[in-house]
């Protein structure tokens, strides 16, 4: 009997024994094949590329991009005992009054963006922010819904886009242009839109971004090992420019006084080395603040250097009389008659401001004569014209570093077989330019017969600080060297005998001719003026080809007292910068 009780006891025990051990593999199983969310053993990360600066020829950062950064939050996992410290640590972070902060964390119950425009800086002290608030437990332990696992979210700083940033305001606008925002899978990207900003997209764009994958430490960050894979950021490059900071400056300041003592529409002026065509200054009286576009700055966007064309007026004249010398189809001592300011071509009636008589080739130019330049134009066929207005750069592009150029027109060869389009175009009316053409066409004259493209770009430079230098044009050889030389030097003599002698200054050779025309609205010619003045500049190391508009001045519409005021204050300005040294007798 004592033997059978201990049998059952023995396997009862053994029965219990085997139960356990069953509940415990039926367990183990059930852990084994039931689905579970493991932490990863690889972490990922990612980095955005930057656009490209604009850099000005002294160093400074004309356009530049600013990383913008968003803090988000999920209201369900902050501590309501601990919601008054998390309030007061952001606004300090952050520089956001708390109320705001308080006031988005109540309106809404789930993921708020606390703010979309965090700087980089402000971005680091913001995740090391993050990190603290969960080592104080800001953030508690939830029950996601959709999981059925439990999580927890503290503070995340996302990456959001790129903000264009102007450090000199209006510089240089509208020759830099502007930008807008454009949206690629949720991230804030620049894209140009006008100026320097739209015609250099592709090389100011971001090239490629950055990502890293590989296993992760205890820290979550990723171990730098064969297993381990980097795509470096790949950024746009920046662009150096020909122009300097320091003279544009100056520039701009002389033109804005100017334009207001003028009563003037707008001003503009180019200066250019004129041996390689780099651009020195571009500079215009109305320009605008890229980061604050208001309705009345539409026409100041476009760049008027380019895209404002007009009847050029007498600074044509030296263009056809060099077309004419170098045919030998005149000389410069050849005489004309004046008909004492009032000549009859055919039904025209061709008037000069002053009445000359008998004057000789060189001096309708130096003086300005309609009438005289009308007549030795006749000599030219319209072929022979209209080539050599073609030769100089006229209804063609005249800068490969800008962008929407109006490239105005000349009247076609069998047009200018008439004797009155023939006249009227050789002083400028009938024909349409912009700045920047007549810059070029009046290089020709300062560098030996040979033409030059204007240049704003200097160079690349990439991320690594290796800089690309953009090559020089060819420069064709448009009029003899012969021909130029002879032109440049009555073009010298204008400016000390003729038209231009306000321009004078003691030590330097200056050259340049005036021009003003009627402005045309409704196809009408109307009481309004644009006035003008393109020449040279030279001192015994430097040569340097300066153009000057001045848009419907109120004032005077004689260039005398307009353009070439200005010619003169831009030399001025390059000597007091050094980019000119006059030969003067101390």
């Amino acid at each position: 009997m004592l033997n059978k009780n201990k049998s059952k006891k023995i396997f009862l025990l053994y029965s219990l024994i085997g139960l356990g051990f069953a509940i415990f593999l039926s367990a183990m199983l059930i852990i084994v094949l039931k689905s579970r969310s493991l932490p990863s053993l690889y972490s990922k990360d990612s980095s955005k590329a930057e656009r490209g600066n604009i850099i000005s020829a002294d160093g400074f950062h004309l356009a530049t991009t600013k990383k913008l950064y968003k803090a988000v939050v999920n209201t369900r996992y902050i501590d309501p005992q601990k919601e008054e410290l998390f309030i007061e640590l952001f606004s300090i972070y952050s520089d956001i009054d708390p109320k705001i902060i308080k006031n988005k964390l109540h309106k809404k119950n789930g993921v708020v963006v606390l703010s979309y425009h965090i700087t980089e800086q402000q971005a680091q002290y913001l995740k090391n922010l993050a990190h603290e608030l969960r080592r104080f437990k800001v953030f508690v332990e939830r029950l996601n819904p959709k999981t059925g696992q439990k999580a927890v979210h503290g503070l995340s700083v996302i990456e959001s886009g790129e903000s264009r940033e102007y450090p000199y305001g209006d510089l240089m606008t509208p020759i830099i242009g502007y930008p807008h925002k454009a949206e690629e899978d949720g991230y804030t990207r620049i894209k140009g839109v006008k100026g320097l900003e739209r015609k250099f997209e592709d090389v100011l764009s971001a090239r490629q971004d950055g990502s890293s994958q590989g296993p992760r430490d205890v820290n979550s960050y990723i171990i730098l090992n064969r297993d381990s894979f980097t795509k470096p950021n790949m950024n746009g490059l920046d662009i150096k420019l020909t122009v300097a900071l320091s003279i544009q400056i100056k520039i701009e300041k002389m033109l804005d006084a100017l334009k207001a003592e003028l009563d003037a529409k707008q001003i503009m002026i180019a200066i250019m080395n004129s041996n390689n065509g780099k651009v020195l200054a571009l500079a215009s009286s109305n320009r605008f603040f890229p980061k604050n576009i208001q309705t009345s700055d539409y026409p100041n966007l476009n760049s008027g250097m380019i895209e404002y064309s007009f009847e050029p007026g007498s600074v044509l004249k030296p263009v056809t009389f060099s077309l004419l010398l170098d045919k030998g189809l005149i000389n410069p001592y050849d005489m004309v008659n004046g008909h004492n300011g009032k000549y009859l071509l055919r039904n025209k009636v061709i008037t000069d401001e002053h009445k000359f008589g008998m004057l000789s080739a060189e001096n309708v130019i130096i003086h300005s004569s309609n009438i005289g330049i009308a007549q030795l134009a006749q000599k030219l066929s319209g072929p022979e014209f209209y080539e050599g207005l073609k030769s100089f750069g006229f209804s063609d592009t005249s800068t490969n570093d800008l962008i929407y150029e109006k490239t105005g027109f000349i009247p076609d060869a069998s047009r200018l077989e008439n004797e009155i389009y023939k006249a009227t175009c050789s002083y400028g009316y009938g024909i349409r330019v912009n700045l920047m053409q007549l810059m070029r066409a009046y290089s020709v004259f300062n560098n030996s017969g040979r033409i030059v493209y204007p240049r704003l770009v200097h160079s690349y430079i990439d991320e690594y600080g290796r800089e690309t230098l953009i090559q020089d044009d060819e420069q064709a050889q448009v009029i003899k060297t012969s021909t130029a030389e002879r032109v440049k030097q009555i073009l010298i003599k204008t400016v000390n005998e003729g038209t231009g002698t306000k321009a004078k200054t003691e030590g330097l050779i200056i050259g340049g001719k005036t021009g003003t025309a009627h402005i045309v609205e409704n196809a009408s010619y109307v009481d309004k003026y644009n006035t003008a003045f393109i020449g040279f500049v030279n001192d015994n190391t430097s040569k340097y080809s300066i153009g000057v508009i001045v848009i419907e001045p109120i004032k005077s519409h004689f260039a005398a007292q307009t353009a070439v005021p200005a010619f003169k204050k831009a030399v001025t300005i390059m000597i007091e910068d050094g980019y000119l040294k006059p030969d003067v007798v101390q």
